[in-house]
């Protein structure tokens, strides 16, 4: 069955970094668009970014672009988001999820403090 497991989340000041890991298994990864969204804590699940399935066009919303970075290794079923110039408002559990489906993993939380 089709499995996503994110990890890497934690505890980071602001100005931080931090590269989540989701390692996906159960379905044939690199025909797959990836994608990441979070969610605050009251608020609805937002849209991350996204990476086609082979890794060449990554695509970021307004409020991350230019800090995070989505990447793939199709040899590992991996994807990545790196998290860079963190900000307390980055603070939400972390989701990926297979493009236009209804997979998403368990998530990973992500906390942007001092």
């Amino acid at each position: 069955q089709v499995q996503l497991v994110e990890s890497g989340g934690g505890l980071v000041q602001p100005g931080g970094s931090l590269t989540l890991s989701c390692e996906a298994s159960g379905f044939t990864f690199n025909i797959y668009p990836m994608t990441w969204w979070r969610q605050a804590p009251g608020m609805q699940r937002e849209w991350v970014g996204d990476i086609s399935s082979d890794g060449s066009m990554p695509d970021y919303s307004d409020s991350v672009k230019g800090r995070f970075t989505i990447s793939r290794d199709n040899s590992k079923n991996m994807v990545y988001l790196q998290m860079n110039s963190l900000k307390p408002e980055d603070t939400a559990m972390y989701y990926c999820r297979r493009s236009n489906s209804n997979y998403w993993g368990q998530g990973t939380q992500v906390t942007v403090a001092s």
